[in-house]
């Protein structure tokens, strides 16, 4: 008996560690007011660690979030093909903290990763860091689902080079999302100090504990309500 009350306040904590590690997500092209004030209230609810909404909705997330500094507003630049400039994501970015964004997810241009102009990825990401240094975190979508092993690995290093705070698997709205084996190949490359972010496809609290369990210390989902409360979502981000 004694054991099974351990066991479950051990399931309860864990639980309560990985609802904290959510970035409550909703970047959908037709979300609505309503339905943004309605995320920010679950974040609210559960403590999650943030809400990720598109720009447009930033301004709003923050001054819904005025009354409480455990939820953090997350947006994304160069969302979701990373194929504009460096110089239009610095914008993007700056643009974003002034409407109250702490944290900054952006996606690398891909295609010139996949060329192998490293020196051009480098620029693009480090045009969004230094556009944040000391204003917001910045999490580097690279995604997987597009690259090879060596292309990931590639990402990452280049990732940390910039001075990022975290790399992310994926936006969500390409072919595929996160993935156990991904999560623990970018956690291998990127070592112990930078954040690791498992996004896409997370929609329970099992795929949740696999990704920590692998090396994530974020998830991105849309699902974060059923993940805290042991369901499944039928959400696919």
């Amino acid at each position: 008996m004694i054991n099974n009350f351990i066991n479950k306040w051990e399931d309860i904590k864990m639980t309560q560690n990985v609802v904290r590690m959510i970035d409550h997500t909703l970047l959908k092209a037709d979300a609505t007011r309503q339905e943004i004030v309605k995320i920010v209230e679950e974040a609210k609810e559960y403590l999650f660690a943030s809400v990720c909404v598109n720009p447009t909705w930033v301004s709003t997330a923050a001054e819904l979030l005025a009354d409480t500094k455990e939820v953090k507003v997350c947006t994304v630049i160069g969302f979701p093909l990373g194929a504009s400039t460096p110089e239009t994501k610095a914008f993007e970015t700056i643009n974003a903290i002034e409407n109250g964004a702490n944290e900054i997810d952006m996606v690398i241009n891909i295609a010139a990763l996949k060329d192998q102009q490293d020196e051009l990825v480098e620029k693009d990401i480090r045009a969004v860091v230094e556009a944040a240094k000391g204003k917001a975190l910045v999490k580097v979508i690279i995604e997987t689902c597009l690259l090879t092993n060596e292309e990931k690995v590639r990402a990452c290093e280049l990732s940390v080079k910039a001075g990022a705070d975290f790399v992310k698997t994926s936006t969500g709205f390409s072919t595929g999302g996160a993935t156990v084996e991904d999560i623990r190949l970018m956690r291998q490359t990127v070592g112990p100090e930078i954040g690791v972010k498992a996004s896409g496809g997370v929609r329970s609290r099992e795929d949740a504990l696999a990704m920590v369990e692998a090396g994530a210390t974020r998830i991105g989902a849309s699902s974060g309500v059923s993940i805290a409360k042991g369901e499944l979502s039928n959400n696919n981000y």
